[in-house]
């Protein structure tokens, strides 16, 4: 069943108030050591295409089912103790699914090292947020990687999880959560990872098919206060699927519209050169100035998706 409206509204108040504090543990850190744990132990017998294949199901179906199933005890647990009790782990629960506080905060970092000509600090916190080598990217590379990072993370950090909580309440949330971190862990195509991190890659396509087109018409939405929304959307439908991932492409052609900008280029992995395609092709080149006005067409989108979700859970609740 669908998260309340309370436990919703604490969670985004917990995620905008403190975000993920280091000195707590956060789930996705026992994730990730699990998921480390369990391809250790597997990957010896994975010898073949298709054991590699199999060992990475297998691992995607332990760390998800396993994310949804503690996530619920937990919760069932707290709420016998008192419903004071499985309120708050329930909202402080939903708030680790979400990002907000900490995507906008890095990509202020970032904007302000670029301001005061502090290019190599931010070159080491955009190596926070992308996957691609930042040592020698000039600023207007680290900004264009900023704006694109800032529009794919407003799907994958925010508005996903938070749209699964509204379907099938926190633990559905955690299992989403769950299925990202397996995709940045394993979801590569390199040699190692091309068959074992296989059911990652193509359980989390799935899981943000919906998520990230919902993102995309949402940041249009925020174009309307701060941005170009009509080219927003122009340009969310002209190049949204010109992306080498069927989701990404989405929320990043939706700002590119709203920012004026052009994203996609020239992207170095590992020392190799990759040739993505232009996304708001005819716009300006990013500059520091995006990257803010990025963050505000983010907490924007943020805002309408909230009152949106209300609405939605006000509507349910009374049935």
């Amino acid at each position: 069943m669908p998260v309340s409206l309370e436990v919703f509204f604490l969670a985004l108040l917990l995620d905008v108030l403190i975000g993920d504090p280091r000195w707590l543990v956060h789930p996705t850190q026992v994730m990730g050591l699990s998921v480390v744990k369990l391809e250790r132990l597997l990957w010896p017998w994975a010898t073949t295409p298709r054991l590699k294949y199999l060992a990475g199901m297998i691992i995607e179906v332990i760390i998800v089912g396993l994310s949804w199933l503690v996530t619920k005890v937990l919760i069932t647990l707290a709420y016998k103790i008192g419903w004071l009790w499985g309120y708050f782990l329930s909202a402080w629960l939903l708030s680790t699914t979400i990002a907000a506080r900490g995507l906008c905060l890095t990509a202020w970092e970032i904007a302000s090292c670029l301001s005061r000509g502090d290019l190599p600090a931010a070159r080491r916190k955009v190596a926070m947020l992308v996957g691609r080598d930042t040592e020698r990217m000039e600023e207007r590379e680290v900004a264009r990687a900023t704006i694109e990072s800032v529009a794919e993370n407003t799907s994958d950090g925010i508005l996903a999880p938070l749209l699964y909580a509204l379907v099938g309440g926190v633990p559905l949330a955690m299992a989403y959560r769950a299925i990202n971190t397996l995709d940045s862990m394993l979801g590569y195509r390199n040699e190692r990872y091309l068959y074992f991190g296989r059911a990652a890659a193509r359980v989390d396509d799935f899981a943000n098919f919906i998520p990230a087109r919902l993102t995309g018409v949402f940041l249009c939405l925020a174009a309307l206060l701060g941005g170009k929304a009509g080219e927003a959307w122009r340009v969310l439908w002209r190049d949204g699927s010109r992306h080498p991932s069927p989701n990404s492409g989405y929320p990043e052609a939706a700002m590119a519209g709203a920012l004026g900008v052009r994203l996609g280029g020239l992207n170095y992995y590992q020392g190799r050169p990759e040739m993505r395609p232009f996304i708001g092709q005819g716009g300006g080149e990013p500059e520091v100035a995006h990257i803010y006005k990025a963050i505000n067409l983010v907490i924007i989108a943020y805002l309408l998706f909230a009152i949106a979700s209300s609405l939605v859970l006000l509507v349910v609740g009374r049935h």
